[in-house]
């Protein structure tokens, strides 16, 4: 049974950065390219980057560029997400998710952690 669990979500002033986790398990970790979501308050789910299964290449959305670093570590398992430089449009869940390389539709989900920043 493939789980995908996060943490490290939480209150945070503007300005200030945190850092996510995602441990996965039930699966080959290497074989799956590893991304985070995010859904604000009455919007839609959005990407937010992801980062492939060697752990070679990484890919953001534009609004995080510059700010937030996707990294893993094989040997734990987990994925990791930098965010500094918050601000108030990253009030958000922020899920992890997972996909075989060569396919595009994510298979796995977390359930969510919540990031807040206060302005």
């Amino acid at each position: 049974q493939v789980q995908l669990v996060e943490s490290g979500g939480g209150l945070v002033q503007a300005g200030g950065s945190l850092r996510l986790s995602c441990s996965a398990s039930g699966l080959t970790f290497s074989n799956y390219v590893m991304g985070w979501f995010r859904q604000a308050p009455g919007k839609e789910r959005e990407f937010v980057g992801a980062i492939s299964g060697r752990g070679d290449n990484t890919y953001y959305t534009d609004s995080v560029k510059g700010r937030f670093t996707i990294s893993r570590d094989g040997a734990k398992n987990t994925v990791y997400l930098q965010m500094n430089s918050l601000n108030a449009e990253d009030t958000a869940v922020y899920y992890c998710a997972a996909r075989l390389s060569d396919e595009s539709r994510w298979y796995y989900w977390g359930q969510g952690t919540q990031v807040t920043v206060s302005s």
